[in-house]
């Protein structure tokens, strides 16, 4: 028994000096996305974005032997941990609610926005990577998107730039689209459901989508919320397809790295979303853990925003503000075509 116990013992020690070495980075990261939600709950600006502009405050903090470890974890392993809880927001019936025309359309629009992400990169210069990463963040689900996309993608020397790129460029759109498409809808004469379902299919964060949806009437907020979570719950094949096409079409460019065929992240999102669907957890336990969801990805965010610098981040050049626009009003044109011929 007291061999048994010694065997066990070295685990624990090694297990507490694992956690000794990531808490000051992850408090870092943790600290800064509190202090992004006071504010955003404070001055109505995202979430997101407050985590990022405070994390590349903290820059300096990147290189301290203390703090990387920890910055490294909250920004790959708490952001996949993040990314599957996203799957106890959505259920099955939810989806096939709003019918299968709706969902076939949104469907088209996220696969003809990715490419024509992927054809303006190659059209700009740049790594199809990155349209691919741009056009997935656009048509899905935003900031999220781009960290889910991010960590099933080869990776470069400016993949970790190029994703917090993303996040700032499909959440500052999201903001201005939250205010803009409101108006828009009301000026096209759009009745609840079909500006539910135009906001829902065009904004780019779920929160956006919400506070737009809302401002216009709970029930165009419902619809554009059912929308979303539907975009959101397409995520899975996205990223099944991303990692079969960068499996089988692999760049020199890259770091050499095994691209997974269905990460556990995904896997996890599959498992989430049926728990929910069946009813299986109480509705306050699923609450928490999508509030947990959420504190996991604004933190992973935050993280990246420490790990990256100002300088670097203005190297990128106009090309992919340019493509975000064209992306950004592709999918909007797109869904537009559905409501006025199908829906």
């Amino acid at each position: 028994m007291q061999s048994q116990l010694k065997q066990r013992l070295p685990n624990w020690q090694s297990l507490s000096q694992s956690a000794r070495t990531l808490a000051p980075g992850l408090l870092l990261s943790v600290t800064v996305a509190a202090a992004a939600t006071f504010l955003a709950a404070h001055y109505g600006a995202p979430q997101m974005l407050f985590a990022l502009l405070l994390g590349i405050a903290f820059h300096f903090l990147a290189d301290d032997a203390k703090c990387q470890a920890g910055v490294e974890f909250a920004a790959k392993k708490v952001l996949r941990f993040g990314v599957a809880l996203l799957g106890l927001r959505i259920t099955v019936e939810e989806m096939t609610s709003l019918g299968w025309e709706v969902l076939v359309w949104v469907a088209l629009g996220i696969a003809l926005t990715i490419s024509i992400g992927m054809l303006v990169a190659k059209i700009l210069g740049r790594r199809i990577q990155f349209g691919v990463l741009t056009g997935g963040s656009v048509a899905i689900c935003g900031a999220s998107a781009a960290l889910a996309i991010s960590a099933v993608l080869p990776k470069h020397p400016f993949s970790e730039r190029n994703t917090l790129f993303t996040v700032i460029a499909v959440t500052a759109f999201s903001t201005i689209a939250m205010v803009i498409y409101p108006i828009f809808v009301n000026l096209l004469g759009f009745d609840e459901r079909l500006a539910g379902i135009f906001i829902g299919g065009t904004i780019h964060d779920v929160a956006q989508v919400v506070g737009a949806g809302y401002s216009i009437s709970p029930q165009a907020g419902e619809f554009a919320t059912i929308t979303k979570l539907l975009r959101v719950a397409l995520l899975v094949p996205v990223i099944l397809v991303i990692s079969l096409y960068f499996r089988s079409h692999p760049d020199k460019d890259s770091e050499k790295a095994d691209i997974p065929l269905l990460p556990f992240f995904v896997i996890g999102f599959c498992i989430c979303v049926a728990i929910n669907s069946a009813h299986i957890l109480p509705v306050g336990v699923t609450n928490t853990l999508s509030g947990l969801s959420s504190w996991c990805l604004v933190s992973a965010v935050a993280a990246l925003g420490i790990k990256t610098s100002v300088k670097k981040l203005f190297t990128i050049g106009y090309e992919p503000i340019l493509m975000v626009v064209i992306e950004t009003v592709a999918i909007a044109a797109w869904v537009l075509v559905g409501i006025y011929w199908f829906f």
